[in-house]
């Protein structure tokens, strides 16, 4: 898939159809590929962060998730090929349990967030999609687990037969576990996703549509968590902007 540079970062020149399809195909080649929904936090810490830059070299397909970014993106592509819309996380899991409703060789597996989101998740789904196969799912303990925690999320994905896997562990934690563990997990499709657990299981509210349009979903979610992500946008929003001005 074509992509040009945000930053260093290669971000697809895609929609969601493009994405979906891609990651079709990819879940039927019998071995591990890793995607991302990039937004500018994931973009400025992949440049800012030598072992996180590193982490996202290791990802097959990263999509413009951000508005920042698909603007970014579009200034340096002629009129008929910019991008209409981004491909947002959340929306692209939906849209991709969605769209294997009913087809048997696209299963789903759920890594991460609390036991108590998962059981929200897994019944949303079946209520929502009820022919999608959502084969599995697990909430890893906080912190570090026991020795053999890795091996036991393998045997899991592994014996679910899921060739999409959705981490939910949080930026930058599920990036640098799927980079680091490619070369040993079980062959399929993983996406690092972020809040699209605690967004699809009622959790927390998602941006009014027109805020996302406008690129201003941090804004929103900043009012809403302000303790925990003031540092986040205010840091590496910042940095995305030098980064793109003046590097």
């Amino acid at each position: 898939m074509k992509t040009v540079s945000v930053i260093g970062l290669p971000v697809a020149i895609t929609h969601y159809d493009g994405v979906i399809q891609w990651c079709k195909d990819a879940s039927q080649k019998g071995r591990v590929f890793a995607v991302e929904a990039a937004n500018t936090h994931v973009a400025a810490n992949a440049r800012h962060d030598l072992v996180f830059g590193e982490a996202m070299a290791k990802f097959d397909l990263i999509c413009p998730d951000g508005m920042p970014l698909v603007w970014a993106v579009n200034s340096q592509l002629p009129v008929a090929e910019k991008l209409t819309d981004r491909v947002y996380g959340p929306t692209l899991m939906l849209k991709a349990i969605e769209q294997t409703q009913g087809e048997a060789q696209y299963k789903h597996f759920l890594l991460g967030g609390m036991q108590s989101t998962l059981d929200k998740l897994h019944e949303r789904f079946e209520a929502d999609y009820p022919d999608t196969h959502i084969v599995g799912s697990y909430s890893p303990p906080f912190g570090e687990g026991p020795d053999d925690e890795f091996s036991r999320i393998c045997e899991m994905i592994k014996a679910s037969g899921a060739n999409f896997v959705w981490v939910g562990l949080g930026c930058p934690k599920q990036e640098l576990w799927i980079a680091k563990h490619k070369d040993q997990l079980p062959a399929a499709v993983y996406f690092g996703i972020g809040a699209a657990f605690a967004f699809h299981a009622g959790e927390v509210k998602q941006a009014p549509a027109q805020l996302q349009k406008m690129g201003l979903e941090w804004l929103y979610r900043l009012a809403m968590e302000p303790r925990r992500l003031f540092r986040r946008y205010f840091t590496y929003n910042a940095l995305f902007i030098w980064y793109w001005l003046f590097k």
